[in-house]
């Protein structure tokens, strides 16, 4: 962003007109926002103060929606005046990292945009999506919305300045001239530019999934993680939980959650099931269709057992080289130990608690169905679905971990009036996974 202030700035003094470039970069490398306001003039001497005042922007050139609806740039907009060209690419900000159930508002954001700019005012393109298919790399979307906005005559420069100071700036010439040419090509005929970049491919519409859709899913799945013993363990239990609510005529909202939730707990992502999953040869197609020619692969593991620590005790993750592929390959083929005598990364506190959890889901599932009613569905359908809470690895799971079972402690009771009453919780926690791709 910093970097299309500064071409447009040197535009116009190439062109002997004034300029001032104010650039407001914040929290930008935390995941922060990052303005520029730019005034271009006739001269240096029509130039007042840096800020563009309320209501006085005449683009909004917003290559970060989130950024773009905020309140700095909303107050410049005034309808019949503003243009707001907006990059649809949903960007999550640092609040993610904080709250690992934000949503990202994209429907609110561009209501307010729209509404804020006037009819007619806003033009809402997925500029990352459409740079990163025609150069390669999203970093292109900026210059590609730069061409858009020219095209569209909303920057009073030239485009000899323009590419002028793209040459003079000495960075990626030849890619930033041709992302800014086809920006200016999107600009005159969207949907050929659209077309080029992205062929036509087979639509595939997604369907929302029936309850018997998912719970077929989930056994595949778990046949191929385990074997099919497991997995009628699995369906053994949602068949239960189906049939008391039918039972009672209550639904399947407490199925549909238990359908979910115990397959989340069984399912989950150990040594093991890392290695098939990087080797069952889905993640080779992926690689295939994305990159061309040869390549290589490296792999940041955090192996238990000697993997080095911080100093809070978390395990450092180690750089190894592509004969770790023939090492997945190799493990992946001893699932059938997990959990087993023989199992060695089942002696790992981590894996110790992710197999007593499943336990302990089972056992509380059992018990609401003990007790279960019109007037406790609700509370049942809750603390079965308390494991989405339960996210990542490591220290980041151990954190999740404790505050779901501080909650399964003030629901467990209410939830289970007419069963007996047991404490499910977590025991202690455990160390990083031991293998991670990157």
């Amino acid at each position: 962003m910093i970097t299309v202030g500064a071409l447009m700035g040197m535009a116009a003094h190439l062109e002997g007109k004034g300029a001032s470039v104010l650039d407001m970069t914040g929290m930008s490398q935390k995941n922060g926002s990052v303005t520029s306001h730019v005034k271009v003039a006739r001269s240096p001497g029509h130039l007042r103060a840096q800020r563009i005042a309320t209501g006085e922007a005449d683009l909004i050139l917003g290559c970060d929606m989130l950024t773009a609806g905020a309140q700095d740039a909303i107050s410049k907009m005034r309808p019949g005046r503003t243009m707001a060209i907006i990059n649809l690419h949903e960007q999550p900000p640092g609040t993610f990292a904080q709250n690992a159930d934000w949503q990202y508002p994209a429907a609110e954001v561009r209501a307010l945009i729209s509404e804020s700019a006037g009819p007619h005012g806003a033009d809402f393109i997925d500029a990352t999506r459409l740079a990163t298919a025609l150069m390669g790399d999203s970093i292109a979307a900026n210059l590609f919305m730069l061409g858009y906005a020219w095209q569209k005559g909303r920057i009073p420069l030239s485009e000899a300045a323009l590419l002028r100071a793209i040459e003079l700036n000495g960075v990626a010439v030849a890619s930033n001239k041709k992302s800014f040419l086809w920006g200016r090509r999107a600009a005159v005929d969207f949907k050929r530019v659209e077309k080029v970049a992205t062929p036509a491919q087979a639509i595939v519409v997604q369907m929302p999934q029936s309850l018997e859709a998912v719970i077929k899913k989930r056994v595949e799945f778990l046949t191929a993680y385990q074997d099919a013993a497991y997995a009628a363990r699995y369906e053994a239990l949602v068949s239960r939980v189906r049939a008391a609510e039918t039972a009672q005529g209550l639904g399947n909202k407490l199925s549909t959650a238990v359908a979910r939730y115990y397959f989340k707990l069984m399912a989950y992502k150990d040594e093991y099931e890392v290695a098939r999953l990087y080797t069952d040869g889905r993640f080779v197609e992926q690689l295939k269709a994305q990159f061309e020619g040869d390549f290589s692969l490296k792999f940041n593991l955090a192996p238990p057992l000697f993997a080095k620590k911080d100093g809070k005790g978390h395990l450092v993750k180690a750089e190894f080289g592509s004969w770790m592929w023939s090492a997945f390959k190799l493990l992946a083929k001893f699932k059938a130990l997990r959990g087993g005598t023989f199992d060695i990364f089942g002696y790992t506190e981590e894996r110790k608690i992710e197999r007593a959890l499943i336990i302990e889901y089972r056992e509380m599932v059992e018990g609401l169905l003990a007790g279960l009613n019109a007037d406790n569905l609700a509370n049942a359908v809750e603390l079965a679905s308390l494991p989405e809470q339960v996210r990542g690895f490591g220290h980041v799971k151990k954190l999740q971990w404790r505050s779901s079972a501080r909650k399964r402690r003030v629901c467990w009771a209410p939830a289970s009036t007419n069963a007996p009453r047991r404490k499910v919780g977590v025991r202690s926690a455990g160390p990083d996974p031991s293998l991670t791709l990157t």
